[in-house]
C-alpha cells in the first residue's frame, strides 16, 4: 500500500546467498574464506545485490587517477553470469574463484569472455578496441598517440587471429596463450599489452 508520504522509504529487497555448501562445491575457496568474502560483500552491498552503477563506484576506487567506468562495465558483464543486470554474492564468488584459483584454461576462458564485448563467441577488432580504450582511460594516462589503442589491437590480432578471418575464436586465443606460456612467455603480458 502506498502511504502517499514521499519521505517513507520501503525496505530494500534482500537477496539471500545460496547455501555455503553449494558455494564450497562451486568455488575453490575454503569455508572461512567464503565467510570473509561474504562479510565484505554485505558491507559494500547490504541488499545482497550489486547493480552496475554501484560496482563501477566500488571498482573506480582502485583507479583514482583515471576513468574506470568503461572497463568496470566490461568486468561487470563478465561477473554477471546469469545476465540479469545485478551481481549477487554467488556471481562474485564464482568469478573470483576462477580468477584467483582456476586452472589456466578457466582463467583464459574468463578473460576471453571479458574481451568478447558483444557476447557473440568471437573477439572482433571492434571488441578489442573498446577494451583497449577503456584500459587507457582507466589508467588515467593519455595514449602515447591517438592511434595507440588501435596499434595494440593490431598486435593482438597478429598474434591471435591464426586463420586471418578478422575475428579471434576461443580456440585461437587458447592455443596462442598456451604457446606463449610454453615458450616461457608471460600470458599476463600478452593479454594486457597485446
Amino acid at each position: 500500500a502506498d502511504s502517499g508520504d514521499p519521505d517513507v522509504e520501503l525496505p530494500a529487497a534482500r537477496h539471500p546467498p545460496e547455501g555455503l555448501e553449494q558455494l564450497l562445491a562451486r568455488t575453490k575457496f575454503t569455508k572461512s574464506e567464503l565467510q570473509s568474502l561474504y562479510r565484505g560483500f554485505k558491507n559494500e552491498c547490504p541488499s545482497g545485490l550489486v547493480d552496475e552503477e554501484t560496482f563501477t563506484l566500488i571498482y573506480s576506487r582502485f583507479f583514482p587517477h583515471g576513468d574506470a567506468s568503461s572497463y568496470a562495465h566490461f568486468l561487470f558483464d563478465a561477473f554477471d553470469a546469469d545476465r540479469n543486470g545485478a551481481l549477487c554474492f554467488q556471481d562474485f564468488a564464482v568469478g573470483l574463484s576462477v580468477l584467483l584459483r582456476g586452472t589456466e584454461q578457466q582463467k583464459l576462458r574468463w578473460t576471453f569472455d571479458l574481451y568478447d564485448v558483444n557476447k557473440d563467441g568471437y573477439v572482433s577488432k571492434e571488441d578489442m578496441l573498446e577494451i583497449m580504450k577503456s584500459i587507457y582511460a582507466m589508467m588515467g594516462q593519455p595514449a602515447p598517440g591517438p592511434s595507440a589503442p588501435a596499434q595494440h589491437v593490431e598486435l593482438f590480432f597478429q598474434k591471435m587471429d591464426r586463420n586471418g578471418d578478422g575475428v579471434v575464436t576461443f580456440e585461437e586465443f587458447l592455443a596462442t596463450c598456451q604457446e606463449v606460456r610454453g615458450s616461457g612467455g608471460s600470458i599476463r603480458i600478452l593479454l594486457i599489452l597485446a
